[in-house]
């Protein structure tokens, strides 16, 4: 049975790995390059580069710029990167400065924009006088510092769930950018500071809109504005999504298909004109690497089984801890109630207390450590006032004991499991180009920076675990006879907290409004992230407890894979003192 979970799993992640590479190269129509290139400040930069096959410097064809939004990487352009280059256009999916391998800081060189504009047109298959740059968000200031850089180097732009004049980004005017889509979703977390609007509906009435679009009417969606020949062209979409959703609209990629089509002029490179913009596949590439990230989170518990069995000898659990069924109320109630309560406050304290430094480089990352201090801080006053007025375990019964025997099985299984994941990740990342996501959740191999940085905040993140897992399992003790079913009780006290926080953010913005506390933007599509994460480390965390009667092992083993996730997965603001 073992084996076969084992196996299961393996197979889960192999053939979604090769579907998405498949998916992504257009059935091997496409080449996809992994490239490193200089930006003229000598920060170092990478990108994803889609070549058709049929492209040469002898039959050159028209080429894309796309670079991805904040605390993203150059795979989250894949929806349209694949669609671009299997309809024939070379694409460069840039990671931006400071994010994925790309050199830090954060917001440095115009984005990465211009470099990446200046590397497309020293390629001897583009032809220069037909590039597009596309950007979503953060990427969208980027394109435009990179035309603006370079006025004369493009033909058209789409911004996607982007903006004129913020945040460095030129303003924007009837005349420029040149020919340019704006795709602005219906449900836009960020309308107030891209366009001034509480509402993303509200932006089509806003002076800065209309003085894009050259009018001094509402800008109506889906309406023709200006001329493409003159380069004045103008077109407003807003497909029923949110921010991040953009990512997963075939509605956004196909408006951006039809604008470049019409902009760029014909293809052509290609022989086969015949790909209809509706027709599109790069979905099966999001579900494949799903499928991916699903094995390796599988994968887990059969290599944990595994290790303890060669490994484990000295990490069998106390009888006294694993008997006995009890769930303290006022632990429940605070173990899902505290951390959303802290979620905001905190992580936007970190600007001031914690903000990024040569030492704790990445500021998304820092405002977690320091909630997640916090949180440890409020789970321990929590156990010791529980115990006292219900008499439940306190710290001592709580799995925190720790034999100095037991400390090499520990770290040997925990760095097994996650050297074998890190392994699987980093072979897909180097054979086939594809790493495990969905949407803008994924695991990433590192790179020789981001591992200096990992090993930074590794003992906090894993000492925060430690905290959690001994409020968790210590006075949370569900069907000690039944562990499948204490495992997802467990997972789904730390995640359900998250879903109550999303629903009543977002269900006023679905209905036409904002968010609830519409000044967090960011940190809402953040939490997102934090339902599946909290998810797989109550489920770890319940695992190891239950075969260990320690809280030690899972959490170092959650520490490495939360750590893992969050510094390969966002970005780094200053310059690491090790780099």
């Amino acid at each position: 049975m073992l084996n076969r979970r084992l196996m299961y799993a393996v197979a889960l992640v192999v053939l979604g790995c090769l579907t998405a590479a498949w998916v992504q190269t257009a059935g091997n129509s496409v080449e996809v390059r992994d490239i490193r290139f200089e930006a003229a400040n000598g920060q170092r930069l990478s990108g994803l580069l889609y070549v058709p096959k049929e492209v040469s410097a002898v039959n050159p064809a028209p080429a894309i710029l796309a670079i991805h939004g904040y605390i993203n990487s150059r795979e989250t352009q894949s929806p349209f990167a694949i669609e671009f280059a299997r309809r024939g256009y070379v694409v460069l999916a840039l990671d931006q400065t400071g994010h994925g391998f790309s050199d830090p800081p954060a917001f440095s060189a115009g984005f990465g924009g211009p470099a990446g504009l200046e590397y497309l047109q020293a390629l001897d298959y583009v032809d220069v006088d037909r590039i597009g740059l596309e950007g979503h968000s953060m990427g969208g200031w980027a394109v435009q510092m990179a035309a603006a850089a370079m006025p004369e180097g493009y033909r058209a732009m789409v911004l996607a769930g982007s903006s004129t004049g913020t945040f460095g980004a030129p303003a924007g005017s009837a005349t420029s950018p040149r020919n340019l889509l704006l795709i602005f979703s219906r449900f836009d977390e960020f309308s107030a500071l891209m366009w001034g609007s509480e509402t993303a509906a509200g932006i089509k009435q806003t002076d800065k809109l209309k003085t894009l679009f050259g009018t001094h009417e509402p800008v109506v969606v889906g309406r023709d504005y200006g001329d493409k020949a003159t380069g004045t062209a103008r077109k407003l979409t807003m497909p029923a999504v949110t921010h991040p959703g953009d990512h997963l609209s075939t509605e956004a990629v196909r408006d951006a298909l039809d604008w470049f089509d019409s902009t760029l002029g014909q293809n052509t490179a290609r022989n086969d004109q015949s790909i209809a913009s509706k027709a599109q596949i790069w979905y099966w590439k999001e579900l494949a690497t799903l499928a991916a990230l699903m094995g390796l989170v599988m994968l887990v518990f059969p290599l944990l089984e595994l290790s303890l069995k060669y490994f484990g000898q000295d990490l069998q659990p106390v009888a006294a801890r694993s008997t006995g069924a009890g769930v303290s109320k006022l632990t429940l109630g605070s173990m899902i109630l505290i951390p959303i309560l802290t979620f905001f406050p905190l992580q936007n304290l970190a600007d001031v207390l914690l903000p990024a430094n040569g030492f704790l480089p990445q500021q998304i990352t820092n405002g977690v450590l320091l909630w997640a201090w916090g949180n440890a801080l409020l789970t321990l006053v929590m156990l010791w006032v529980t115990h006292r007025l219900t008499g439940a375990p306190g710290l001592a019964e709580s799995g925190l004991m720790l034999k100095s025997k037991q400390v090499p099985a520990i770290l040997t299984i925990a760095a097994i499991v996650f050297a074998s994941l890190y392994l699987l990740v980093y072979l897909a990342d180097i054979w086939l180009t594809v790493d495990m996501r969905f949407w803008v959740i994924a695991l990433k191999t590192m790179s020789a920076m981001q591992m200096g940085t990992f090993l930074i905040y590794l003992v906090p993140f894993t000492l925060f675990f430690v905290v959690q897992s001994a409020s968790l399992h210590g006075q949370l003790r569900w069907y000690p006879d039944q562990p499948t079913k204490a495992m997802w009780c467990n997972a789904l006290v730390l995640c359900v907290g998250y879903v109550g926080l999303l629903l009543v953010q977002y269900i006023p913005l679905l209905l036409g409004g904002t968010l609830m506390i519409a000044s967090q933007p960011l940190l809402s599509i953040v939490a997102f992230q934090f339902v599946p994460i909290m998810l797989v480390v109550g489920l770890i965390s319940t695992f190891c407890w239950q075969r260990t009667g320690s809280v030690y092992l899972g959490a170092c083993l959650n520490g490495l894979l939360v750590t893992w996730y969050l510094v390969a997965g966002t970005a780094t603001q200053a310059i690491p003192f090790w780099f």
